[in-house]
């Protein structure tokens, strides 16, 4: 194995991970932002009231890209293990 093959896989692998995490931090982000944006409007300080809404939109963002997202990581290791033998030699 070749140090040029290495580094394609672990660029491709940390493409990969941005990638499948994006539309969680992306969820999580927007959701933290609006919370915030009506706890500074309501001046109520309560650590539940942002982790309880995130926690429900980043399962809602699973539920509806979750397919996708194991879509993607099944066929990224599809290839990997494929390349095994062309990588070996």
């Amino acid at each position: 194995m070749n140090p040029a093959a290495v580094m394609t896989l672990g660029q491709q692998a940390l493409q990969l991970a941005l990638l499948l995490a994006a539309p969680l931090l992306l969820v999580s982000l927007a959701v933290g932002l609006l919370v915030g944006i009506f706890q500074a409007a309501t001046q109520i300080n309560e650590s539940t009231l942002s982790f309880i809404p995130k926690l429900i939109a980043m399962a809602a963002t699973l539920a509806f890209a979750g397919s996708w997202m194991l879509q993607q990581l099944t066929e990224f290791t599809r290839r990997l293990i494929e390349n095994i033998p062309s990588l070996l030699h």
